[in-house]
């Protein structure tokens, strides 16, 4: 946890929602109170890009949830950085593990994809991930930091966040603990310090995605090197308030902090 770096909460929607659940969703996300030290974006389908870009309160970003590697061309079913831009939205999502694991996109694939966004200069939220069979076979630390160079090519670290994704911990009735979670981000922000610089490993912001909830965002915003969170199913609900107010105190400890020791309030 570090005050240099703006707390980030993406809350992305994958192919779960229609006109009538954004609506749903723009309307209590615009009726909460969201902490303004948190920077709030959400992963829309490109179909609603436009859409939810007009119906959100502007100090909440969309973010596109996939792009391809090219400005422009005989791509059919793809979209392009620029025309994610064009449709008023600043984000795009990179290297999720189900376009990892479903859709079998390789390292250099997102290298590539990575690069061309970095040129149009949209913001880019680059992901991580590791499985099961990663962590059981004892190879995480190669799978991420061969994940980590294909974001060799990137030039302005200060428009990319990273996003780790514990998928073993992802609806599987599992969670990953605290201390698992810390561990995961410290090393990759140690390989930001030996492969990039020290100034990037320090601004550079490290997101966690795995169940996360309201119930758990409190603990793990904590964490020394966790800077925000991805997040999946949680981010259809008013879940995603809590989650985004994950640093703001709650009132108990409000209460504590202004009580004396006599008892009686300040």
């Amino acid at each position: 946890m570090s005050s240099q770096r703006k707390f980030f909460v993406i809350g992305n929607w994958k192919m779960n929602v229609d006109k009538a659940r954004i609506d749903n969703i723009v309307k209590f996300m615009s009726a909460a109170s969201l902490d303004p030290n948190t920077e709030a974006v959400v992963g829309c389908p490109s179909c609603y890009l436009s859409y939810a870009r007009q119906r959100l309160p502007d100090e909440i970003a969309v973010a596109a949830q996939n792009c391809y590697k090219v400005a422009h061309g005989n791509f059919s079913g793809e979209i392009s950085p620029a025309m994610i831009l064009d449709s008023g939205c600043e984000w795009v999502i990179l290297g999720h593990p189900e376009r990892r694991t479903i859709f079998k996109e390789s390292d250099q694939l997102i290298a590539e994809k990575v690069a061309h966004a970095q040129q149009t200069g949209i913001k880019i939220i680059a992901c991580l991930c590791e499985t099961s069979e990663d962590r059981e076979e004892g190879r995480t630390d190669d799978v991420l930091f061969g994940q980590m160079k294909s974001l060799a090519s990137i030039s302005d670290w200060s428009r990319v966040v990273i996003a780790f994704e514990a998928l073993w911990a992802s609806n599987t009735g599992v969670l990953a603990t605290a201390a698992q979670v810390q561990e995961a981000l410290a090393k990759l922000r140690h390989w930001l310090r030996a492969n990039v610089s020290d100034k990037v490993a320090n601004s550079t912001r490290i997101l966690y995605a795995g169940s996360v909830s309201s119930s758990n965002c409190r603990e793990l915003a904590q964490l020394e090197d966790l800077d925000g969170f991805l997040v999946g199913s949680a981010a259809l609900r008013p879940d995603i308030v809590d989650i985004i107010n994950a640093r703001r105190p709650d009132v108990s400890s409000l209460i504590a902090h202004f009580d004396r020791p006599d008892g009686r309030r300040a």
